[in-house]
């Protein structure tokens, strides 16, 4: 019977739960044991999980006896909830997406609270409302939100609170990984490379997820300190320009920025197009605020491995490379 602490973290085998995983797995210190939880325990990432050493465990947000149950001897929980997973079109119906984050982050901090975890870190966001307004200035989404997968997450902060669960607030940013899927460069008619984002001049911030992980691991290991303190996290500060021309020298050929227009964002039509559109709108009007908060010697102190952009494009720029073809 191992005497190390133990993590439980949900959504091990998405990105940010996998990446907290395999931190955590990979620490030298070897300081805890690591539990993750999943709703597909079969599957080929919760094998390998388990082949590294993870006690895979079922679990399921919107299943708040299942939570009770593997949170049970748990020091630390990881609490990560979806807004873009996969739906039913008869759970689309049933409730809204962010209906579903609140309630799936009440099951979790209550069944945290009947556990007697001492610690939970939650991976939330800022309310964009607090810039973008209430009113018909920017479209509001699902009857009340600005941008529902921040706004709600930021609610549920409260939640926490409210279950007086030992909590820290992981704030994260845009993913980088959004440069090698849907806001990749793509190539003109012309043959020549763009960047089209919706950020004006304002620096954007971001990180490469398996830094959440990372970090995420760290604000464990300092523990107590971090208790009832928010830490917000990004591995870069960039305009579109700079991010344009690491992709330049990257990708050996000239990326240009392009800076989409909000409005012209929204009106692409594709599914989330008004609140991705909305979200473009609150990181450029709230960048002094957004990037102040997020300061990168103050992420490095947690984690040293902490990747600028440049970094990580130097471990993807093949994968873009191969996505343009």
């Amino acid at each position: 019977m191992t005497d190390k602490k133990l993590i439980a973290v949900l959504g091990a085998t998405g990105s940010q739960g996998g990446g907290l995983v395999r931190a955590l797995l990979d620490d030298p210190d070897r300081e805890f044991a690591v539990r993750a939880l999943t709703r597909s325990t079969d599957s080929k990432t919760a094998r390998e999980l388990a082949a590294a050493g993870a006690e895979v465990v079922a679990a399921d947000l919107d299943d708040g006896a299942s939570l009770r149950t593997a949170f049970d001897g748990a020091h630390g929980v990881y609490v990560v909830t979806n807004y873009w997973a996969e739906r039913t079109p008869e759970e689309e119906a049933r409730r809204t997406r962010a209906e579903m984050e609140l309630s799936q982050a009440d099951h979790a901090a209550l069944a945290a609270k009947q556990a007697g975890v001492e610690h939970v870190v939650w991976s939330t966001l800022e309310d964009t409302r607090d810039v973008l307004g209430t009113d018909g200035r920017v479209p509001t989404v699902e009857g009340r939100y600005k941008v529902p997968h921040f706004d709600a997450k930021a609610e549920a902060d409260a939640i926490f609170v409210e279950y007086e669960v030992p909590t820290t607030l992981l704030r994260t940013t845009f993913f980088f990984e959004g440069f090698a899927g849907a806001m990749a460069p793509r190539r003109t008619d012309d043959g020549e490379l763009v960047l089209a984002l919706p950020m004006a001049d304002q620096p954007l911030s971001g990180i490469a997820v398996a830094d959440i992980g990372k970090t995420a691991a760290a604000v464990f290991k300092r523990g107590r300190d971090l208790v009832g303190k928010t830490v917000s996290i990004a591995g870069d500060h960039l305009t579109g320009n700079q991010y344009a021309a690491a992709l330049s020298d990257a990708l050996g050929e000239p990326v240009a920025y392009l800076p989409v227009g909000w409005d012209d964002f929204r009106a692409q039509g594709f599914p989330g197009a008004i609140e991705m559109g909305n979200m473009f709108q609150y990181y450029a009007e709230n960048s002094a605020r957004f990037v102040g908060d997020r300061d990168l010697d103050a992420v490095r102190d947690l984690n040293p491995e902490l990747l600028s952009f440049r970094d990580w494009l130097s471990q993807h720029a093949a994968e873009i490379a191969t996505r343009l073809g």
